[in-house]
């Protein structure tokens, strides 16, 4: 990587795209745009348009240097269904954007403040037609406990950092999004003791 070049890398993205692009290719629409919500370095943006070529993806991230480092990996990528990347924070009442067909979210309600999960809902809910997809992609605990030690050390560390993060209840999220007329439609259990968390806006079954 040049001195210049504003790319991030996030290891994790290489170990889990694939077992998340299998899911997104069950659950997203045909065709359509996907609002990705705190998409980071931009790694799973362009590796998921590349293999959902009939899909447009939407990348967003309330941060400067992330939204650079999207751009940068889409500019690399040459790939024509990746916009430019928008500034969203999820926990603003209002988002710059007012549809998609699907929103996609990796790696975000535990690095963040729990309103930033009840605005994503609210929001998700909001720009979604019915019967539309909303994938949650991390850790959870499940019953109130962790799924595995590593997960509970995990927390621990987040907590640490940031009191108002944390691993979530997958319950809490499920209500959550159901207040917001989110129904949850599966929840798939992923490699290294993540879950991704199929919801679909109440109102329609959705095509997928």
């Amino acid at each position: 990587m040049e001195p210049s070049d504003p790319r991030r890398f996030a290891p994790a993205t290489q170990r889990n795209r694939d077992p998340i692009l299998a899911v997104l290719r069950r659950v997203l629409p045909r065709s359509g745009t996907v609002l990705e919500i705190a998409s980071g370095s931009g790694e799973h943006a362009v590796y998921f348009a590349e293999h959902l070529p009939a899909l447009t993806w939407q990348p967003t991230d309330p941060g400067e240097a992330a939204r650079a480092s999207i751009a940068a990996w889409t500019g690399r990528s040459g790939l024509r269904n990746v916009v430019a990347p928008r500034a969203l924070d999820a926990a603003a009442e209002e988002w710059p954007i007012d549809r998609a067909d699907a929103v996609v979210c990796i790696n975000m309600v535990h690095i963040a403040p729990w309103e930033s999960c009840t605005g994503l809902m609210r929001g998700a809910a909001r720009v979604l037609p019915p019967g539309a997809p909303l994938v949650l992609y991390g850790p959870f605990r499940v019953g109130g406990e962790h799924t595995a030690p590593s997960n509970a050390a995990f927390d621990e560390d987040l907590r640490g950092r940031d009191a108002r993060w944390g691993v979530r209840d997958l319950e809490a999220v499920i209500e959550e999004a159901r207040s917001r007329g989110l129904g949850h439609v599966e929840t798939v259990a992923m490699p290294a003791n993540n879950l991704t968390v199929v919801f679909r806006r109440d109102g329609g079954m959705g095509m997928a």
